[in-house]
């Protein structure tokens, strides 16, 4: 009986210290707790992502969320933070290899983990192996404190001893419990960028993914909005916002299973690529940025904004040149003196710099006439510009202001000198008829050799003439005739490595120039992600400049990006709509000018001069303020966005009547941010010559409670009309 009694003593000393031996790791910034747990079987689970926990105690105790039997009873299944396939979760997984043997089950199971202080917060490091297989993950985990940002990804490697291969490899997972879920979505196509959609998801999977290769976000952009237990809204309610840092084929699914637990798994998307990973060689998976708000997007949108300018975007704290590009206004057709001509009416119009556009490269035969010849050839057209790049920046110096350029440098057309030297360096198939697409090639970046040519590109740009200040890089066509000859029985890894040899590139440029502004491009606004944007300091949102449709593409993209990464311009889309219209509209993100002045009447070019200095002075505010989305396009007839200067003494509030009904009610627009103990002046600005002032408000004092609880009244009934409010604290 003695010995009975004590082995159950025993039983109960070791069960009390298995339970005390679980590891919690606690993932925090000022506002979310990302609380992970190791269950019994020494696997990892997560088993709380929420507003922070002001107790540590009660994270100690924290339940592990577990999913019931069939039978009613507790099964061991939980919400396991890296699930592997041909385990018992039966759920989409994020990693699934098949392995030497042919086996293709992987179990993770929790070894070791460390937490240090880098820039901006503390990265968590989380090492899992199997048991079974020679095969690790480490997971990786920073969270920015201030921002309420989390940025994550995951590192595979293996030791088997030969390669096994990944079919399916997610860069993070993440769980919720709710009553219901609301995902918003934004489509794309060419001149329809960042179009809002939202849906509940119902039991099984939502994808959105892509599939193009290059240009990949054309239809739909890698960034999402999941509302929590209600709709997505700007102003309340939980919402998680997560965006990719991939440039190619990505894929978010999100499967609410059995009990109406929601998983959301982003990462690049397998489609045609299993991956074969060879002993001790590192994948290293994309970093999935996110943020969960407790205040809806407006909030969410600040965390990311923020987070872009001081963590991730190039140059996020700098300036950013206003400009007029010449494409709208002569496209193929210029010279060496339209070109000048049009650098002096840059510096009439008061902006930074002039921009060349396409069609300043390539000679002889394939000549760049249209686009159906020379890309790939970047000499300078003799014909058009017979002193090259130094005459141009020349007369740019000569005008007074800077020089930029265009460049496409990863594509090629098949009627150019490069394809005809080197036609193994195009992605295209050895035994059908080619597709093109816009008459062009997409270069095989996964090929060292042209990662080196199209790191020359700009190489050989810079030291023909070092004044170049800035690179406008487009990216037009997604990878069609699918077919790498430089990786021959690798074929299924071209998506992968062809993205990583896009970024080899854009490394060595930002290595090299740090300090050349750059612009992303991609036939508009189909290249928007974090990764990408580690090397540019901007990019193009769309190639539809209709500042009505603008309206909308500035509004979904503002979901995720701050201002200053945002490029706007103004040109001759829509003449229904006044310059004044126009140019309000761009004036909310980075302004820049597609217009000949010859266009113009004197009135008009007044009033650009007045605004381009207008934005210039209110530039750090503009781009660098705290933003707040006041009146959505989608919710009404109008719209409204304001910016507040980190001290609260600006703000610049941006109002737009796009198509108001006969007699509608106007409301006022209520500002928020704002310091409610100051006192502020509120002035029209941006008016055209002669006209005053139609805001009822202007040259009165108000104070900031005032401003947010009663708001002013900015809108109107007339069609497509604009107000610019300089809010100023006295």
């Amino acid at each position: 009986m003695k010995k009975i009694f004590l082995s159950l003593l025993l039983c109960c000393f070791t069960l009390t210290l298995t339970k005390a031996a679980k590891t919690v790791i606690r993932i925090t910034t000022a506002d979310t707790d990302l609380l992970l747990q190791t269950g019994d079987n020494d696997r990892l689970y997560q088993t709380y992502l929420g507003k922070k926990l002001r107790h540590e105690g009660d994270i100690q105790e924290f339940p592990w969320n577990v999913y019931p039997a069939s039978d009613g009873a507790v099964s061991k299944r939980g919400w396991e933070v890296y699930s592997c396939s041909g385990n018992e979760d039966y759920y989409e997984p994020a990693l699934a290899i098949v392995h030497n043997d042919g086996n293709p089950t992987t179990y993770l199971y929790y070894v070791s983990h460390e937490q240090k202080t880098v820039e901006g917060g503390t990265e968590t490091t989380i090492l899992l192996r199997d048991k079974v297989y020679p095969v690790s993950v480490t997971l990786h985990y920073v969270a920015y404190t201030k921002e309420n940002v989390i940025k994550t990804w995951s590192e595979i490697t293996h030791s088997e001893k030969k390669a096994v291969t990944l079919s399916a490899y997610a860069s993070t997972m993440l769980y919720f419990g709710a009553d219901r879920y609301f995902l918003t979505e934004f489509s794309s196509d060419w001149a329809r960028e960042a179009q809002m959609s939202s849906q509940q998801l119902q039991f099984g999977k939502k994808v959105v993914d892509t599939k193009l290769g290059s240009r990949a976000a054309m239809h739909t952009h890698p960034f999402f909005e999941v509302g929590i237990g209600q709709e997505v809204c700007e102003d309340q309610g939980t919402v998680l916002m997560g965006t990719l840092g991939w440039t190619g084929n990505f894929r978010f699914t999100f499967e609410v299973d059995n009990v109406n637990n929601l998983r959301v798994i982003p990462g690049i998307n397998p489609y045609a690529s299993n991956y074969q990973l060879n002993p001790n060689e590192v994948f290293r998976t994309p970093e999935f940025i996110f943020t969960l708000s407790e205040e809806g997007t407006s909030k969410g949108s600040r965390n990311l904004q923020q987070w872009a300018r001081n963590w991730s975007l190039k140059d996020g704290h700098g300036g950013r040149m206003t400009l007029l590009n010449n494409w709208e206004n002569t496209a193929f057709d210029f010279n060496q003196d339209i070109l000048a001509d049009l650098m002096k009416e840059a510096k009439k119009l008061g902006v930074d710099m002039f921009l060349l556009d396409d069609g300043w490269f390539a000679n002889g035969k394939h000549e760049r006439k249209d686009d159906h010849a020379g890309l790939g050839d970047w000499d300078v057209n003799h014909a058009k510009l017979p002193k090259g790049i130094p005459a141009l920046c020349d007369a740019a110096e000569e005008a007074g202001v800077k020089f930029g350029i265009w460049i496409e440098p990863e594509m090629v057309n098949p009627n150019s000198e490069l394809f005809e030297k080197h036609p193994d360096w195009a992605i295209t198939l050895p035994n059908r008829e080619p597709y093109y697409y816009r008459n062009q090639l997409v270069l095989d970046l996964s090929n060292p050799k042209v990662q080196d040519y199209v790191y020359g590109v700009v190489e050989n740009i810079m030291k023909t003439d070092s004044r170049i200040a800035f690179f406008k890089w487009d990216c037009n066509s997604p990878i069609t005739n699918i077919y790498s000859p430089y990786l021959k029985k690798h074929q299924s890894q071209l998506y992968i490595d062809h993205v990583r040899g896009v970024y080899n590139v854009m490394r060595r440029v930002k290595e090299n120039y740090p300090d050349v502004p750059m612009m992303l491009c991609s036939g508009g606004g189909a290249r928007c992600d974090y990764e990408a944007l580690k090397y540019f300091t901007e990019f193009w949102c769309s190639d539809n400049t209709d500042p009505v449709e603008r309206c909308y593409i500035q509004w979904g993209f503002s979901q995720f990006f701050p201002s200053k990464a945002m490029c706007a311009h103004v040109t001759s889309w829509n003449k229904t709509a006044s310059v004044k219209f126009r140019t309000d509209v761009a004036s909310m993100c980075k302004l820049g000018f597609d217009i000949g002045l010859k266009d113009l009447s004197n009135d008009e070019i007044k009033y650009c001069q007045t605004a381009v200095a207008n934005w210039k002075r209110l530039q750090t505010t503009i781009l660098d303020g705290t933003q707040y989305r006041l009146v959505s396009p989608y919710k009404g007839n109008h719209m409204a966005v304001s910016y507040v200067s980190e001290d609260k003494t600006k703000c610049v509030l941006f109002a737009y009547d796009l198509h108001p009904r006969f007699k509608e009610i106007l409301r006022n627009v209520k500002l928020q941010g704002l310091d409610a103990e100051k006192r502020y002046r509120i002035k029209e600005i941006n008016l055209m010559p002669g006209a005053a002032s139609t805001a009822e408000a202007d040259g009165k004092t108000y104070s900031g409670d005032y401003l947010m609880k009663v708001g002013l009244n900015v809108f109107s009934t007339t069609e497509l009309t604009s107000h610019v409010i300089e809010i100023s604290a006295l």
